[in-house]
């Protein structure tokens, strides 16, 4: 039975993969632009540059040119403190109750050469007031690119590890995936693991099924964002379902950025009908114009997920985080209770 966008809003929500660089509003980046004498700023003229426009071509190297841009606005502490605040403001507003937000510390430092550091102790504080302030628990995940200098990987990574107390619990390698290995990251990688931080890496987007493998068996991740052309390889498919790997899907952004061809095509569906753990998220909602809630209603009245199956994907988010046990089953059980007034369980 139809339920329009409205219910899907109305749904507690969990999300894992979601990009602060790519939640940006357009019309504080205007408030930025005019503040520092940027050409671009008015909502009209920042548009195009960073968002998806419905007759841009779909590509990776269109979506990944909108970050170019926006890495030029990062330009105080303040900026950055409200972005984050901001982030979770509209993730409130789109009743996610648990929000796991990543960020990339070498791209926010870059317009002004702060301090990584420092860049990231500011996200910090963003986040610790906006869920203070809007009630979602948030926690940080640091990201860093393919396509960057492992030796700046590693500054991030073990400036992540002194921070786990605040609120970073994660770390990620995101970034070109068609042109730059992962290789590179490996040890890092291993040794963030061992420290206590859960890994998840940008894996089967733009790159093959095999990059899936290399993330489950060579870095020993339990999270791939993304992962969906694992599809394309029956052996990788039956090894993440074998190792319950967690799969960070996002349609619409697989969509935009030209992984799937047709929005009907995606293969969220046929993940699940495979036995895989795929989660549903956003990736980039302001790059994308979307939220979660529209891509639950995609998922659903697009491509024919149950709402059961929607409910069971929701729960199997909140286990997945990379929250501490009791914090999870505090999570699960809080989303059970309000789940239990909108869906019925399988």
């Amino acid at each position: 039975m139809y339920k329009p966008p409205e219910f899907y809003q109305s749904l507690p929500k969990v999300e894992l993969h979601r990009h602060l660089e790519g939640s940006v509003r357009v019309e504080t980046l205007a408030e930025i632009g005019q503040s520092f004498g940027f050409p671009h700023k008015d909502t009209g003229t920042l548009r195009p540059l960073v968002q998806i426009g419905d007759n841009e071509p779909y590509t990776f190297e269109n979506f990944l040119s909108k970050f170019a841009i926006l890495r030029l606005f990062y330009r105080s502490p303040d900026v950055i403190g409200r972005i984050t605040r901001e982030a979770i403001a509209d993730a409130a507003a789109d009743n996610i109750r648990y929000l796991e937000l990543r960020f990339t510390p070498v791209a926010l430092s870059k317009a002004e050469g702060f301090p990584l550091g420092h860049v990231m102790d500011w996200v910090i504080e963003g986040a610790r007031a906006g869920q203070e302030e809007y009630g979602v628990i948030t926690r940080l995940i640091a990201s860093v690119n393919r396509h960057e200098s492992p030796d700046l990987a590693e500054q991030v990574a073990w400036l992540s590890m002194e921070r786990k107390n605040g609120g970073i619990i994660g770390l990620d390698l995101a970034g070109n995936e068609a042109e730059f290995s992962a290789q590179p990251f490996q040890g890092i990688f291993q040794e963030a693991q061992q420290e206590g931080l859960g890994i998840t890496i940008h894996s089967g987007e733009w790159g093959g099924a095999e990059n899936v493998v290399e993330a489950i068996t060579d870095f020993g991740c339990s999270r791939i964002g993304h992962g969906v052309r694992v599809m394309e390889d029956d052996t990788a498919v039956a090894l993440a379902k074998e190792r319950q790997t967690v799969f960070e899907v996002c349609i619409t952004s697989n969509h935009q950025s030209g992984v799937v061809n047709h929005l009907l095509q995606h293969p969220f569906h046929q993940m699940l009908e495979a036995g895989l753990n795929a989660t549903l998220n956003t990736d980039d909602p302001s790059i994308s114009k979307i939220t979660l809630g529209q891509e639950y209603f995609v998922a659903c009245e697009k491509l024919g997920i149950s709402l059961p199956a929607l409910r069971a994907q929701i729960i199997a988010a909140a286990q997945a985080s990379f929250l501490a046990p009791k914090e999870k089953a505090a999570l699960v059980e809080r989303l059970n209770i309000e789940l239990d007034e909108k869906i019925s369980p399988v």
